[in-house]
């Protein structure tokens, strides 16, 4: 009888962000806001 275990490690690091990727997500992030904001905007009007 052959027994086969195998074991796994998995390490999630978190991704330091450059200034541009840090700028980027800046914008994305004001952009949904603006869409959200508009959109419930939009919604109370009906």
């Amino acid at each position: 009888m052959t027994l086969n275990i195998l074991f796994f490690s998995i390490t999630i690091k978190k991704r330091k962000m450059s200034l541009e990727e840090a700028v980027q997500q800046e914008m994305v992030e004001k952009l949904y806001e603006q869409t959200k904001d508009r959109q419930s905007s939009m919604y109370h009007i009906f």
